[in-house]
């Protein structure tokens, strides 16, 4: 099992930078596919960025080039840096945990991107 419990949003001006954590506790977070993913008001939620264990990450094309997705499997703790941030980042971003093919959510931190 994994628990996930994220950290690190808060309110940005356009263009700003923010970092995102994910601390996880349990077992099975060297064997998981690490993950962010966000949901804006009245849409879906979509995946930002994942990253496995060998190291291999993944990004939407709307963050390549900004954002990046890192992992410390010393200290069970995955991050996404975020910068030259856009008001359409705005969202609640969740950290996810891919074990095995199930998935632990942590729940959830709040990034406003507004002048």
């Amino acid at each position: 099992q994994v628990q996930l419990v994220g950290s690190g949003g808060g309110l940005v001006q356009p263009g700003g930078s923010l970092r995102l954590s994910c601390a996880a506790s349990g077992s099975g977070f060297s064997n998981s596919v690490m993950g962010w993913y966000r949901q804006a008001p009245g849409k879906q939620r979509e995946l930002v960025a994942t990253l496995s264990n060998g190291g291999s990450s993944n990004y939407a094309n709307s963050v390549k080039g900004r954002f990046t997705i890192s992992r410390d499997n010393a200290n069970n703790t995955v991050y996404l840096q975020m910068n030259s941030l856009k008001p359409e980042d705005t969202a609640v971003y969740f950290c996810a945990a891919n074990l095995f093919g199930y998935i632990y959510w942590g729940p959830g931190t709040q990034v406003t991107v507004s002048s």
